[in-house]
């Protein structure tokens, strides 16, 4: 049926996700790759806790447009939350790396967007680059709602246990989400505090961007902090920067969206460059 549906619309930008999810149930933990034809490249990061299929479809619809679009794994993730133990953040910068040397080979131009903690390691890759032609930063966090408590309770947690459970408000949605469906629901707290310790760097070197971006966010976030958006906006020093809001959305937004003109901004941004 749902092969039947695809074929019956002209792009990807109308699918159900979660129909698209049912048939693709065996690509939820594989990075992707898709060709293009425009010469042009788009590297798109997934979050912590999460895996490439999080920004999949946003990645087939990019390249019926003709960008080549690269989804790698990031290292510890896809597989089970013990993978995650030891794994720096410095790790997933060296990913970054070693994927965007990839796409260059066939790519004259590589923009990057990121979701979450993604688009954190798409700034970090960025600093002092000439090689990155547009940002597009999804749900980033800036800073995290109580992260000076968040930070000391964690560290206090790992008195009791390496491991924590997710906790999902109940204003967070449906646990069918695409979203909670390919992600962890337990992590290593050493890990959280890694992505802490990200967050924390990205607001020193936020300032020093200076290629274009798109920054994306919820009016829902549970996870950053109320002007989060803002924050970001008037620290990247780019001189073109654009800002945009979701409402009926969350924290990481990308994989269950299904309006809001998200993919198409995302799209005429980058065709704008």
């Amino acid at each position: 049926m749902v092969k039947r549906l695809l074929k019956s619309v002209k792009s990807i930008l109308f699918a159900d996700p979660n129909l698209l999810y049912a048939e693709e149930r065996s690509l939820i933990n594989q990075p992707f790759y898709f060709k293009g034809t425009n010469g042009k490249g788009v590297l798109l990061l997934h979050g912590w806790t999460s895996t490439a299929y999080e920004v999949r479809r946003l990645g087939k619809y990019l390249n019926e447009n003709g960008y080549t679009v690269y989804g790698p794994m990031l290292k510890g993730h896809g597989m089970k939350p013990e993978d995650l133990e030891g794994v720096k953040w410095a790790d997933w910068l060296d990913d970054v790396k070693a994927a965007h040397q990839e796409l260059k080979k066939n790519c004259e131009e590589v923009f990057i967007g990121g979701t979450s903690i993604g688009a954190n390691l798409a700034v970090h890759f960025s600093v002092g680059s000439n090689d990155v032609a547009g940002l597009v930063l999804m749900a980033m966090p800036y800073k995290i709602k109580y992260e000076t408590a968040s930070v000391a309770v964690a560290k206090i947690m790992k008195l009791f246990g390496k491991y924590h459970r997710k906790f999902y408000p109940p204003t967070f949605g449906l646990s069918t989400t695409i979203t909670r469906l390919i992600s962890y629901q337990k992590y290593p707290i050493d890990s959280a505090l890694e992505t802490f310790d990200l967050i924390k760097k990205t607001r020193e070197t936020l300032p020093t961007i200076i290629q274009p971006c798109l920054m994306i966010q919820s009016t829902h976030d549970h996870i950053a902090t109320k002007d989060n958006l803002e924050c970001m906006y008037a620290d990247v020093r780019s001189e073109r920067k654009q800002k945009k809001y979701v409402k009926q959305a969350y924290h990481t937004f990308i994989s269950d969206i299904k309006n809001e003109h998200v993919f198409e901004d995302i799209l005429k941004f980058i065709n704008s460059l």
